[in-house]
């Protein structure tokens, strides 16, 4: 197995682990799961998006890897309100604060299954809990890093961005793949909000862009500009349209 060496010198065996920019991890998604994205901040160590359950080991080994326990998450911000982004806050909602957009909070606090797809197997399984109901422009300062809430609505009425503006990266859940794929439109989106979120997020310089799942895109004005086009080829029912759910995406 290939190895590397990531924060602090510790060694990771394939691509479970990637360091993408200093104290920024991307943790592998693996079947349906989204990625997961580990900041360590100077004040407050944030994961994006938690996984479906049934991956949590992977990920909890992932961060023990990494010295985090749960208890060492501060805070959970869910990129929006399908189950693959959500599945494992229960593990984390005792010692984070869980973060979403308000109306994707809307979503998860009432169970609101239609639009989560969202059913643990497990009978004794906690209420999802979100803790902090987010708005476009909301910050968190973590020292080191700055993130930005953008809510780009169009995949979920809920879906939101995260944009950290000194490095220029983007965190963006299921708006943006890369390569220009279009994201699977929920029950909760719209084809028409889609096209103006990422008209919006075009407008800002990002250098690269990490996506809920599949690659890393490294170049996300053309990846952007392919999705807008991808949509409106949706809207006139052309058939070669490069559009993918949450099932399709390689997690690579």
């Amino acid at each position: 197995m290939a190895q590397k060496r990531v924060n602090g010198g510790i060694m990771v065996k394939d691509d479970l682990i990637i360091e993408l920019q200093p104290n920024i991890f991307r943790l592998k998604g693996e079947d349906t799961s989204s990625h997961c994205y580990l900041i360590r901040g100077d004040y407050k160590n944030v994961l994006i998006d938690s996984g479906v359950d049934k991956n949590f080991s992977k990920l909890q080994k992932s961060l023990l890897t990494l010295g985090l326990k749960i208890r060492d998450i501060d805070i959970v911000i869910n990129t929006h309100e399908h189950f693959d982004h959500i599945g494992a806050n229960r593990y984390f909602q005792d010692y984070a604060l869980i973060a979403a957009h308000r109306f994707a909070a809307t979503k998860i606090t009432v169970e609101d299954r239609y639009v989560t797809m969202y059913k643990s197997g497990d009978l004794n399984a906690p209420s999802l809990k979100v803790h902090l109901w987010l708005e476009s422009k909301s910050r968190f300062n973590l020292g080191n890093y700055s993130l930005n809430i953008i809510h780009t609505p169009g995949h979920t009425s809920g879906s939101i961005c995260i944009y950290e503006p000194v490095r220029k990266i983007l965190f963006a859940g299921d708006t943006v793949f890369a390569g220009g794929t279009l994201s699977y439109i929920g029950e909760s989106g719209s084809v028409g909000d889609y096209i103006d979120s990422i008209s919006h997020l075009a407008t800002r310089k990002i250098n690269e862009l990490y996506p809920g799942h599949g690659k890393v895109s490294k170049s996300p004005e053309e990846d952007m500009q392919k999705a807008i086009l991808n949509a409106r080829a949706l809207l006139r029912d052309e058939e070669e349209v490069e559009i993918t759910d949450f099932r399709e995406v390689p997690n690579s």
